[in-house]
Order: structure tokens, then C-alpha cells, then sequence
């Protein structure tokens, strides 16, 4: 049995050398095909994995279970964290992977910020688009200097701009380097968003380098 088998996933090989590879966590009623464009620009060359969420609302795949809008199930989003960051783990055992840079979007953003409290060894870094803070009482975590950054929609009818800075200062406590931006838009991306991410990716890979 393969052992990436609990999670339906698409991985594409990096063509171009030394770039950190892109884990991409969908929004919700995304799939594994919903975040690859995305990866190809920001981060063009770079390996790219993309699991699918394995909890459905309504039909529609997320990575963890809400009680409603804007209200998590917390012990859900515990274990679903735990499994995706075991996933992330066989992957790079499987693929030849070095630790990757979360991409998230929406409720994919959401679980990678989990991931980063949860289980920070997994990641070098995330990039979260429209995320909020996932746990109301964040565990303790030591990020250590760990580059993260937030993207948020000064009009998102979704998510308060209080609560994605709540997340940054989470973050930021826990030791992380967190640039926080606000965009004039709402939840949506756009394309403000994906030159930001490009620019912050090339950034850290000239850093690496």
C-alpha cells in the first residue's frame, strides 16, 4: 500500500534547482488541481505538492471541520493538523523533498497556521492568504525565526482585520519573522496578492542562496 494514500494529492518535480518546494493547502471546495496555477507563478520551477482536504462540508473538501462560520472544531483541527503534517513528512521521504513552504489559502491557510503551533519542524516557512487565527488558546511553539507571511483583505467580509493580526502576533510571539500585509480587497485573491507572494518567495530563496 502506498503510504500516501489517505490523501488524493498531486506532486509535480522541481525543474529548477535549490527553490524550496510549495505545499499547497486549497480553500475550502478546493481540490489538489485548485492551488497548482497559483505555485507555477509565485514560485515558477519549484517542486510543488498539493494535497486535497479530507473532511467535506456540504460536499466541498476542507482540511478540518467548522462549527460555523468564522468557529473551528479545535480537536478536529488538532488531528486533521497532525495528519496532514504526517502526510507532509512520508512525501518528502517519498519524493526527496527538503522541508517546504506552505502556501495556503483561505481554510488551507488556516491549517498551515495550525501546523506552524502544531508542528513547526514540517515547514520552512508558510505564506498565508486570508488566514485567521485557528486556535483560541495557541499552544506554546518555538518558530525560531521561521519566515511566515500573512495576506489579508482590508474588505474580507470573512475575517477581521483584528483576527488576522491576532494570528500575527501569535506568531511573532512564538518567534517567527512575520510580515503581515492588508490589501484593499476582500477574500478573493487578486492579482496585488500574487505579486506579493512572488516577491516575498524570491526574497527568501535570495536569502537561502
Amino acid at each position: 500500500m502506498n503510504a500516501l494514500e489517505p490523501f488524493i494529492h498531486r506532486f509535480e518535480p522541481a525543474t529548477a534547482p535549490g527553490l524550496a518546494p510549495l505545499l499547497l493547502l486549497h480553500g475550502t471546495g478546493g481540490d489538489e488541481n485548485d492551488l497548482l496555477p497559483l505555485g507555477r507563478t509565485v514560485a515558477p520551477g519549484a517542486g510543488l505538492l498539493s494535497p486535497r482536504g479530507r473532511t467535506l462540508e456540504a460536499g466541498m473538501p476542507r482540511f478540518f471541520r467548522r462549527l460555523a462560520e468564522g468557529v473551528f472544531d479545535e480537536d478536529d483541527l488538532t488531528r486533521r493538523t497532525h495528519e496532514l503534517a504526517d502526510f507532509v513528512e512520508q512525501a518528502r521521504a517519498q519524493y526527496g523533498l527538503p522541508a517546504p513552504i506552505a502556501l495556503g489559502f483561505s481554510n488551507g491557510a488556516n491549517i498551515a497556521a495550525a501546523m506552524l503551533l502544531l508542528r513547526p519542524e514540517v515547514l520552512s516557512g508558510a505564506v498565508l492568504l486570508r488566514a485567521m487565527s485557528p486556535f483560541t488558546k495557541p499552544p506554546g511553539a518555538a518558530l525560531d525565526g521561521k519566515p511566515v507571511l500573512i495576506v489579508s483583505g482590508s474588505f474580507d467580509p470573512i475575517i477581521p482585520e483584528e483576527n488576522a493580526a491576532r494570528l500575527a502576533e501569535t506568531l511573532v510571539g512564538a518567534g517567527a519573522s512575520v510580515e503581515h500585509r492588508s490589501l484593499p480587497t476582500g477574500h478573493g485573491l487578486s492579482q496585488a496578492d500574487l505579486g506579493l507572494v512572488r516577491d516575498w518567495l524570491a526574497r527568501r530563496q535570495a536569502l537561502a542562496a
